[in-house]
């Protein structure tokens, strides 16, 4: 959590003020669907101050907001540390907030949570403005802390971080990956584990559909390995049958959930082929590798081109073409020597950048390519860093990381550079991130 270095310091003179005349009729122009024009700028995160939340659960249900929107990296939390006279002082005379307090402290927005018999009002003040740019009552379903009543929360939390900044938070998203074979789910905090799919052959690359509501994996079978469906709602598991035997790997949805890309190849080579994700259509073949790999596909947002992994220059690169296969293009700068090796795209959801792995010194590190001037920008160097998802944002990339000796998922901010870690126990990787809210189909 981040603090003002001098807060302490400030306390005394601080509750002092509490104490001094507010702005009348503050509370008396809540404006509904109003948020706070804050601006956010790189580099510059307004402060927020999340108030104590009273009665039972009210210690959770706090900590999980405070989190969610540290872990945005669009805004800094400042106290109060818990022992200090301001965690049991949110208001000052009368009942009335005293935002000249709350603006000394570096607070732009002041976060409010008060239970309701349902379930929470939440209700953001603009400081400077001394008003309340936004409320709003919020259901939340289930037993405190459980993973109903947490998902509501995080659904919660990323409002709240729009009111504020003008852009959905990503704690309302969840991360497929593999652990020994078989495929889980986690939160984007880390929270809510679960295993959806495995027990009894070896499962890889799992992918979203853009609803939430079905999975695509490569499944390893006796005679080589398949693609398959699964519906989270019902557990429901059907092999793409568009895809013949020998090597079939990577699949991804098209933005509109109708058709599946993957990699397929009997013994020289791969290509990328495309099927229907709903019916048993023959798939069609959109790359011409001519005994190449070609790997790893990754649909832009409008669905028009895909970037995808190629060894047709002599070693792997990332290629982008048109989503028909094509006016394919070489997107990572070619190079001589052993150590070229640029692979496993994953194209931004705002359609501005794409992020892949990169050999460098014999070990592998996440990167980022702008389609706008092909600048590239290196963002790990400790570890081995592999297989970049994009979270819904299009500001964080989870990743997998040798960095603590045991392959695990972190989560970096790619503006910041902040990374913190996701998974634990278990090695953890072949990572990929959710659309928004995905449903309780992922989850409960």
């Amino acid at each position: 959590m981040h603090r003002l270095p001098a807060l302490r310091r400030a306390l005394p003179a601080l509750a002092l003020l509490a104490l001094a005349p507010t702005i009348a009729g503050a509370q008396d122009t809540t404006q509904k669907g109003v948020r706070i024009g804050l601006t956010y700028q790189m580099g510059v995160k307004p402060g927020v101050f999340v108030l104590p939340v009273a009665g039972p659960g009210g210690d959770s249900l706090r900590a999980i907001v405070q989190r969610d929107l540290d872990h945005g990296d669009r805004v800094t939390i400042i106290g109060p540390e818990p022992d200090s006279p301001l965690a049991g002082l949110p208001r000052g005379a009368g009942g009335r907030f005293n935002y000249e307090l709350y603006g000394r402290l570096g607070a732009a927005a002041l976060v409010e949570l008060a239970p309701t018999a349902s379930g929470v009002r939440a209700t953001v003040h603009d400081v400077a403005s001394a008003r309340v740019a936004q409320t709003r009552d919020v259901t939340l379903p289930g037993a405190r802390t459980s993973h109903a009543w947490r998902w509501a929360v995080h659904g919660l939390a990323d409002e709240i971080e729009r009111w504020i900044t003008g852009v959905r938070g990503i704690a309302q998203s969840r991360i497929l990956f593999v652990r020994d074979g078989d495929i889980f789910v986690v939160d984007s905090d880390g929270a809510s584990e679960r295993r959806v799919a495995g027990g009894e052959s070896t499962l890889l690359s799992p992918a979203w559909a853009p609803d939430g509501t079905r999975i695509a994996y490569s499944q390893m079978t006796p005679s080589g390995t398949r693609i398959v469906l699964h519906d989270l709602r019902t557990g429901r598991q059907r092999p793409l049958v568009a895809t013949p035997g020998g090597l079939n790997i990577t699949p991804v949805f098209s933005p509109d959930g109708e058709v599946l890309v993957y990699a397929h190849g009997l013994e020289a080579g791969t290509d990328l082929f495309a099927a229907s994700a709903r019916t048993d259509a023959a798939g069609r073949r959109i790359t011409v590798g001519r005994g190449t790999d070609n790997v790893s596909p990754s649909f832009s947002p409008d669905g028009r081109r895909i970037a995808f992994t190629s060894g047709r220059s002599g070693h792997p690169e990332v290629y982008i073409m048109d989503a028909d296969g094509t006016n394919a293009e070489l997107l990572t700068p070619f190079s001589f020597g052993d150590q070229y090796y640029r692979s496993n795209p994953d194209w931004s959801p705002d359609g501005r950048s794409i992020a892949f792995q990169s050999q460098i010194g014999g070990q592998f590190q996440i990167m980022t390519i702008s389609l706008r001037d092909r600048s590239i920008k290196q963002h790990t160097s400790e570890g081995r860093n592999e297989d970049p998802s994009w979270a819904p944002d299009g500001r964080h990339v989870v990743f997998t990381s040798s960095r603590t000796g045991t392959r695990q998922l972190f989560v970096l901010d790619v503006e910041s550079g902040r990374v913190r870690q996701l998974t634990r126990g278990g090695g953890a990787r072949l990572a990929a991130w959710s659309p928004h809210g995905v449903g309780d189909a992922a989850g409960s």
